[in-house]
């Protein structure tokens, strides 16, 4: 046996400074320990089962990322918890991590701000992603389709929010006339300001059940840019006549590409007072061919006067139809 060697220290070591060294040599070089969060809540969490990615919402940190494998992950998947502006919560995976269920919400962000959700697709069930009281909310790149109502909503003021990059289709299936692509606001009040949201460069349609877009009254300064827009999915049975529908104040519309549509391509309408005005329409291009409503106007102005100003630049093209709009045209 060889002999034990033993520790000699000196007599005048302070207190503090040995159980700094005695620490420092029983935690090798890397590892953390209790006071050292940081790290451990900016590491990526693999999740490869719907009960793993249950956990790992739950217990979601603030500069994690939580990425999917390929795979179906069954259920409802609720997120409570915030990141910050400073570190972002990150939910991410290709298009083939797949969360499906066949009621409900699909990924549900109640007050849940700066999120990014991004590759993933979510299919089946009630709604596909739901934000209520979530500010600061990224949506890149995912697959959205199946459902029986709206593929995104933004709802209880869930502010400065985007969509980007994204594919939406086969929505509203449960009942004609309700299935918008994205659905801003709520309807019918004002309480609900889901402001500045972003919907930028998706491809919506075919097959979505409402309107693309719905921009609810009570929600202002939202932005619509670079979509592809298929109306084949709408129906006139709800009034969804048109790609997009402004019922909100200061939105810009601009360099959108449209097909298929019943009627108009965009409408802008005063559901309270007030609201419905200040929208800017710039660069769009807009394919009424087969249209078959009574106006088939590419922007239809519901209601222009000086007190609820729309803007119509004649930078906005149109095929088909009656009309490029049916108010005076900004050169």
């Amino acid at each position: 046996m060889r002999p034990h060697t033993l520790l000699t220290l000196p007599v005048a070591l302070p207190v503090a400074a040995l159980l700094a060294g005695l620490l420092s040599y029983a935690t090798p070089a890397g590892a953390t320990t209790a006071g050292t969060s940081t790290a451990a809540a900016a590491a990526t969490v693999e999740v490869t089962t719907a009960k793993e990615l249950k956990a790992a919402l739950t217990a979601a940190a603030p500069g994690q990322t939580i990425h999917l494998a390929d795979g179906t992950y069954t259920g409802n998947f609720k997120v409570t918890v915030s990141g910050t502006a400073a570190d972002r919560i990150t939910l991410t995976g290709s298009s083939n991590a797949v969360l499906t269920s066949s009621g409900g919400y699909g990924l549900y962000l109640n007050g849940a701000s700066y999120w990014t959700v991004k590759g993933v697709s979510v299919t089946g069930g009630q709604k596909g992603i739901v934000t209520d009281a979530a500010a600061h909310v990224v949506i890149d790149s995912v697959t959205v389709h199946g459902l029986q109502m709206e593929g995104v909503h933004f709802r209880t003021s869930s502010t400065d929010g985007v969509i980007k990059n994204s594919r939406i289709y086969d929505t509203g299936l449960q009942r004609p006339g309700y299935g918008e692509g994205v659905y801003v606001g709520t309807a019918n009040t004002l309480t609900d300001k889901s402001d500045r949201v972003q919907i930028l460069n998706n491809v919506i349609g075919p097959n979505v059940g409402a309107e693309n877009i719905d921009l609810k009254e009570g929600t202002t300064g939202g932005l619509v840019s670079g979509n592809t827009f298929d109306g084949s999915g709408l129906s006139m049975t709800n009034y969804d006549d048109s790609w997009v529908d402004v019922k909100g104040n200061g939105y810009t519309i601009t360099g959108n590409t449209g097909t298929h549509t019943l009627n108009d391509g965009y409408q802008t309408h005063t559901q309270q007072p007030g609201w419905g005005c200040g929208t800017v329409f710039r660069d769009n291009t807009s394919d009424l061919t087969g249209a078959t409503g009574a106006t088939q106007t590419a922007i239809y102005v519901t209601n222009y006067s000086a007190d609820c100003p729309t803007t119509v630049y004649a930078t906005n093209k149109l095929t088909g139809g009656k009309a490029l709009t049916n108010i005076p045209v900004t050169p």
